[in-house]
C-alpha cells in the first residue's frame, strides 16, 4: 500500500486510539443495554405516535409524518444531552496528565492523537445513530416522510455530536481544567440551547406570517440552534423560511437554508478546533505541576509560613467533599458567580416587563426558560459531582486508604451527602432568587406599574384571570428542588459505589434520574390538565412541572375546572408530599447502600 494510503488509514479506520477506545465500548455489556434501550424508547415513541383515528391513507401518512416529527426531535434531544456525557471521558480521563505523557512518547503525530481521540470517543454516538436508522425507514411504509428529511435530520444530529465532541477533545488537549472543565461542559451545553431557542421565540414573534396563522419566519438565530434548524426542516408550514430577495450571498445563505448553514457551521467551527488542538497539543509535555497564583495569594499561613490547622466538624467526609470543590479558582468563584447570574437574570426579566418592554406571554417565557435552564444546570451537576464522588476514589486510591480507617459506612455515606448538597446550595437557590424576584414584583403589586399582573384564561364558556405568576412559586419550587437535588446526589452515590470508573457512574445516574424525572414529568403533565386538584399534586412531582404550572398556570392546572384556588392548593400540598417523598427514597437509599457498602467496595477494591 504507498505511504500516503498508510498514512490516511492511520488517521482513522487503523487509529490505535480508535482500534483501542472502539474495541473496548464493543466489549461492554453496558454499551449493549444502552443502545438497545435507547432504539426501544424510540420505537416506543414512534408506535405511541402511530396509535389513533386512521380512516383513510391520507389520515396514516398524516400520523405517520407527526410521529417522524416526534422521534426526529426526540433523537436530536437525546443526542444534546448523551454526548456531552460521552464526551465528558475525553476531558476526566485523556486529561490526565500520565495519560498524555504516554501518549506523547509513542510514534503517533498530533493530528492522529487528536483524530483519535475525537472519533473514538464519537463512535458510540454513531453507533446510536446507525442503530435507529431501520426505525426511521418505516416511517416510509405509511408516507408523507420525504426521505430527505430523514437524511437530514440525521445531518443535524452528526453534525452536532461533532461539534460537542470537538469542544470536549480541545478542553483536554489543551488541559483547561481538567476534569473540573466536564461542569463547564455541561453548563455550557445546556446554557446555549435554552438561551438561543429562547431568543429565537422572542424574535421570530416579530416576523409573523399573516395574522392568526400561528406561522413565523425563521430568524438568524435558526441556525445556531439543531433544534431550531430541525424546526425549519420538519414544520415548513409553521416556521417559513422567509424571502431572501435584496440580501447578500452569505445572508441569503444563511437565511435560505438553515440546515445546511447549521450542519457546516459546526463542521467548520469543529475543524478550526481539531487544528488548533493538533497545534496545541505538544505544548502540554512542558507543562509541570505549579501553584496557582491566587492561592499562593488567597491561603492563609501563620507566622511560621505554615499552613494554619482547619476546622473539620463532626463529619470530615461532609467536611472533605465542601471544601475539596475549592482548591481551583473555578470551584471558589464559579458557585458564586453563576448565583450572580441568576439573580441578575430574574432582576433583569422584572425590570423588562415592568418598563413594558416584554408582554406578559414573553415575561412568561422568559422567566420559565431562565430557571427550567438552572433547575436542569443544577441537576446535572448534582449528577455528575455524586457520581464521581466514590469511583474517582477509587480510581486515585483513596478509597483503598479509606477503608483502613474506623469510619462506618453509614457515617461515610451521610457524609458524602450533606457535603455535596452543602456545596450546591447556592446554586440550588438561584432559581429561588429567580422566581423570588417575580413573586416580590406581583405581590407588590407591580410597585405602580400600568402592566398586568394577570393573565385571562379560557375554560369551556368562562373566562377568568390568573397571576402571571403564582406568588408562591419560589417557595415551592425550592421546596422540591432541594429534595431532587438530593435524590440526585443518592442516585449518583449508588452508582458512583457500584461502577469502576467515573464515567460508567455518570452515565448510569444520569439514565436513571432522566427515566425517573421523564416518566413524573409526563404522568404531570396529563394528569394536570385533565384531573382537577390531584393533577396539581401529581405534578409537583417533577420540578420541570412545577416550574412551569408556577409560572404559567393557565396551561397546565385547570384540570377542566375554572377554578384555580383548588388548583394552587393542590400545587401547595403536592410540593409537600414531593419533598416527602424525594426525602423518604433518599433515607431508604442511604440504609439499602449502608447494608451492602463494605461488601461492593471491597469487591472492587484496588481495581480501576
Amino acid at each position: 500500500m504507498p505511504a500516503f494510503l498508510v498514512w490516511l488509514s492511520r488517521l482513522l479506520p487503523t487509529n490505535p486510539i480508535v482500534v483501542r477506545l472502539v474495541e473496548g465500548g464493543g466489549r461492554r455489556t453496558r454499551d449493549l443495554y444502552l443502545r438497545s434501550g435507547y432504539l426501544g424508547l424510540l420505537a416506543v415513541v414512534l408506535i405511541f405516535g402511530l396509535i389513533g383515528p386512521t380512516t383513510t391513507m391520507k389520515d396514516l401518512a398524516q400520523r405517520g409524518a407527526t410521529a417522524f416529527t416526534i422521534i426526529a426531535f426526540g433523537q436530536v434531544a437525546l443526542i444534546c444531552l448523551l454526548t456531552p456525557v460521552f464526551m465528558a471521558g475525553a476531558i476526566a480521563q485523556e486529561s490526565n496528565p500520565r495519560t498524555w505523557d504516554i501518549l506523547l512518547t509513542t510514534p503517533l503525530n498530533n493530528l492522529q492523537i487528536v483524530l483519535g481521540t475525537l472519533f473514538g470517543r464519537l463512535f458510540f454516538i454513531i453507533a446510536l445513530l446507525v442503530s435507529t436508522l431501520p426505525l426511521f425507514a418505516t416511517t416510509q411504509l405509511f408516507g408523507g416522510v420525504p426521505p430527505q428529511a430523514i437524511l437530514l435530520s440525521y445531518a443535524i444530529a452528526v453534525s452536532s455530536s461533532i461539534l460537542v465532541g470537538a469542544i470536549a477533545v480541545t478542553l483536554s488537549v489543551t488541559r483547561s481544567a481538567g476534569k473540573r472543565a466536564v461542569f463547564v461542559f455541561y453548563v455550557t451545553v445546556v446554557m446555549y440551547l435554552f438561551v438561543t431557542y429562547a431568543a429565537d421565540l422572542a424574535a421570530r414573534k416579530a416576523n409573523p406570517v399573516g395574522v392568526g396563522t400561528g406561522a413565523f419566519e425563521t430568524t438568524w438565530l435558526t441556525p445556531l440552534n439543531p433544534f431550531l434548524a430541525l424546526e425549519s426542516l420538519l414544520l415548513p408550514n409553521a416556521y417559513i423560511i422567509p424571502s431572501t430577495a435584496g440580501l447578500g450571498t452569505i445572508a441569503t445563505w444563511w437565511m435560505g437554508h438553515p440546515v445546511a448553514a447549521f450542519c457546516w457551521t459546526c463542521l467548520l467551527i469543529s475543524g478550526v478546533m481539531i487544528l488548533w488542538a493538533t497545534i496545541r497539543l505538544r505544548i502540554i509535555g512542558t507543562r509541570g505541576a505549579h501553584v496557582p497564583w491566587w492561592r499562593k495569594m488567597l491561603q492563609p499561613r501563620t507566622p511560621t509560613g505554615e499552613r494554619e490547622p482547619r476546622t473539620v466538624g463532626t463529619n470530615p467526609i461532609a467536611w472533605r467533599e465542601r471544601t475539596a470543590r475549592f482548591s481551583s479558582a473555578f470551584g471558589l468563584f464559579g458557585r458564586w458567580a453563576f448565583a450572580a447570574a441568576g439573580f441578575l437574570a430574574g432582576l433583569l426579566i422584572v425590570v423588562l416587563y415592568h418598563v413594558a418592554v416584554l408582554s406578559p406571554a414573553d415575561f412568561q417565557l422568559a422567566l420559565l426558560t431562565t430557571v427550567i435552564a438552572e433547575v436542569v444546570i443544577v441537576a446535572l451537576t448534582a449528577i455528575n459531582l455524586s457520581g464521581t464522588a466514590v469511583s474517582r476514589e477509587r480510581e486515585d486510591g483513596t478509597l483503598d486508604l479509606l477503608l483502613t480507617t474506623p469510619i462506618q459506612p453509614g457515617p461515610y455515606l451521610a457524609g458524602k451527602l450533606q457535603g455535596l448538597v452543602q456545596y450546591l446550595l447556592p446554586m440550588i437557590l438561584v432559581p429561588f432568587m429567580t422566581l423570588g424576584a417575580a413573586s416580590v414584583y406581583v405581590l407588590a403589586g407591580g410597585f405602580g406599574t400600568s402592566q398586568p399582573l394577570a393573565v385571562a384564561a379560557t375554560v369551556g364558556t368562562a373566562t377568568v384571570t390568573v397571576p402571571v405568576v403564582l406568588p408562591e412559586a419560589a417557595i415551592e419550587v425550592t421546596l422540591v428542588l432541594v429534595a431532587f437535588v438530593a435524590f440526585c446526589v443518592m442516585v449518583g452515590l449508588q452508582w458512583s459505589i457500584k461502577s469502576k470508573g467515573t464515567i460508567g457512574s455518570v452515565i448510569a445516574a444520569f439514565g436513571v434520574v432522566v427515566l425517573v424525572g421523564g416518566t413524573l414529568g409526563i404522568c404531570g403533565a396529563a394528569s394536570g390538565q385533565s384531573i382537577p386538584v390531584v393533577g396539581a399534586v401529581i405534578t409537583a412531582l417533577s420540578p420541570v412541572n412545577l416550574t412551569l404550572a408556577a409560572v404559567a398556570p393557565e396551561r397546565v392546572l385547570w384540570g377542566g375546572s375554572a377554578d384555580l384556588s383548588g388548583a394552587r392548593t393542590g400545587l401547595a400540598v403536592g410540593s409537600v408530599l414531593a419533598a416527602a417523598a424525594y426525602f423518604g427514597a433518599v433515607f431508604g437509599m442511604h440504609a439499602s447502600m449502608k447494608r451492602t457498602f463494605m461488601m461492593t467496595v471491597r469487591r472492587l477494591a484496588g481495581t480501576t
